[in-house]
């Protein structure tokens, strides 16, 4: 995972996973347990959660017992400090990332900093603009991106 993150351009190290490893194990299992008979669903909210706090920097409180299927704290929701850009793919969050860093980077640079072709970040950078999570002010040769979210 974190060498697939690194080719976004995402800087991960082991360390997120080493401090969280119970968690993100449990999360992992939450993911695929279901138990049709008592209604219990998998769920990847807590996956959700631990890459949130991993890509974006959001500060989710990662506890096991939230995990608990008896678990009832209404303090407690899974939907607390989530990113704006929620549905984002990597790409786009790599994207959203690298234009906040440097609001004046060219289509051209983007896809060398992220690693993907000219025509991905093209096409990302337009499905953004359509969703409202990025602007273009000042035209295209001589303009700046704006990131609309928090990301």
């Amino acid at each position: 995972m974190i060498k697939y993150l690194q080719t976004f351009g995402f800087n991960v190290s082991n360390q997120v996973f080493a401090d969280n490893s119970w968690y993100f194990r449990n999360a992992l299992v939450r993911a695929n347990y279901n138990d049709l008979q008592n209604d219990i669903h998998a769920t990847t909210e807590f996956l959700e959660k631990f890459i949130e706090n991993l890509l974006t920097g959001t500060d989710h409180e990662l506890k096991n017992r939230y995990m608990h299927i008896e678990y009832t704290d209404s303090t407690q929701s899974a939907n607390d400090n989530v990113s704006k850009c929620k549905n984002c793919t990597l790409e786009e969050l790599a994207i959203l990332r690298e234009i906040s860093k440097n609001p004046s980077i060219t289509q051209k640079e983007l896809a060398t900093a992220i690693g993907k072709s000219e025509r991905t970040v093209k096409t990302r950078t337009v499905e953004l603009q359509n969703n409202g999570f990025l602007r273009r002010k000042n035209g295209k040769r001589n303009g700046q991106w704006e990131v609309l979210v928090e990301i």
